[in-house]
């Protein structure tokens, strides 16, 4: 039962930000996703194996990305700052809501979890995500000279 093509996410304009450090964290973040897409496999056994050894580096990495997130948001002074911080934590609940079930036996696979990442992390990008990056874009650049 290995995925289809059409699971992994290709790395495009549509996901770039043009901040070298969120794009890079965002690369990697595709780059998790797609691995887990490539580990699924239908052996229920394999995968909640797998599943097992990379979860907790996964959240440590979507931790790590979203202090870097909201760092920049809350030294620029984006308005939206609470509201995206809310974003996060409501995601990482419900990752470790996932988690937790998954981990219990619960009904959840590793290709839904995934699916849920993939369809997740694609609309904060696209759409959550850009609306920071669009008031970067247009915040005049001090002069420090």
């Amino acid at each position: 039962m290995n995925n289809d093509e059409n699971d992994l996410i290709t790395w495009n304009e549509k996901v770039i930000c043009g901040i070298n450090l969120i794009d890079d964290q965002h690369r990697k973040l595709i780059e998790l996703v797609n691995e887990m897409f490539n580990h699924v496999t239908g052996n229920d056994i394999q995968e909640h194996n797998y599943f097992n050894s990379v979860i907790q580096e996964a959240v440590k990495y979507v931790k790590l990305h979203f202090a870097t997130e909201e760092k920049i948001m809350f030294v620029t002074k984006f308005m939206g700052y609470a509201e995206h911080k809310k974003e996060h934590e409501d995601f990482l609940n419900t990752i470790l809501d996932n988690i937790h079930d998954y981990e219990e036996g619960k009904n959840l696979t590793l290709s839904t979890f995934t699916i849920f990442l993939k369809d997740w992390i694609l609309s904060h990008i696209t759409l959550i995500d850009r609306q920071y990056i669009d008031y970067l874009r247009k915040k005049p650049v001090k002069n420090t000279e």
